[in-house]
């Protein structure tokens, strides 16, 4: 569970519900045509801009954003370099038990190539192509957010105007105008508050996440690589741990 991102969505809600309560009744926030014309909007030009079979998939991948789970890359090396030093003494064939014992699949058929006595240069083609593969799957969720986001402020500003042409035709009853300047402006709060609050964090959380997958998967790749050719595993591991420094400076950076 992503503490953060739970703790996020509920003091979001909570501060802008507390700042609606402490002016007005929630329900004065409530309107029904004005849901329909953001949310079902923004899933309908979603649905226009990417394959319906993308677009379904965007619900399980929102799990993501909550539930995630991924090995640390410390556990990654600290297994590739124990692979390293038990090829060096036994030989590849040696390492043929960790093909079972891994629950990586990339991890598990890069041994498995490597077992088998494949070129590097085709191990290295085959992985880069699952990688890159794996990337553009992993961006789908990542930019359908991002353009929901984009979607839901255009909407609520559609909502807005319908609520403004609907009021200008009847300007000849003047108590009607500010309960339909209201509920005209009600589309836009809801077009900004899913766009700022919910989809384009989203996209940015899953982006991050997906970075931290592409991380994983480029560490594998060294490191079999590295022991496809033979190299001494500290030499390895100092290669690998690279990564991690990358990571500390990118951690410290943001902070």
């Amino acid at each position: 569970m992503d503490i953060s991102s739970v703790i996020g969505v509920i003091s979001g809600m909570g501060f802008i519900l507390g700042t609606i309560l402490l002016g007005s009744s929630i329900m004065m926030f409530v309107n029904i045509p004005s849901v329909l014309v953001v949310v079902g909007g923004t899933m309908a030009a979603t649905m226009v801009g990417y394959p319906l079979a993308d677009f379904l998939k965007v619900f399980r991948t929102a799990m993501k954003i909550f539930i995630f789970k991924i090995q640390p890359p410390e556990e990654i090396i600290s297994s590739l370099v124990e692979i390293s030093n038990k090829a060096r003494k036994g030989g590849l064939l040696s390492i043929e038990g960790d093909i079972q014992n891994t629950s990586d699949p990339y991890l598990a058929q890069a041994l498995q190539m490597t077992v088998d006595g494949v070129k590097t240069a085709d191990i290295a083609a085959i992985m880069q192509k699952k990688m890159a593969l794996t990337k553009k799957n992993l961006d789908v969720g990542a930019n359908i957010f991002a353009s929901m986001g984009a979607y839901a402020p255009a909407f609520g500003m559609v909502g807005t105007l319908i609520g403004l042409i609907q009021m200008l035709a009847n300007l000849d009853d003047p108590s009607s105008i500010g309960p339909k300047m209201a509920v005209a402006m009600i589309t836009t709060f809801y077009g900004a508050v899913l766009a700022n609050l919910f989809f384009i964090p989203m996209s940015d959380k899953l982006t991050g996440r997906n970075e931290e997958e592409i991380t994983n998967m480029n560490i594998i790749f060294e490191g079999i690589i590295s022991i496809r050719e033979g190299e001494h595993p500290k030499l390895m591991e100092d290669k690998l741990n690279i990564y991690l420094t990358e990571k500390r400076a990118d951690k410290d950076t943001n902070e």
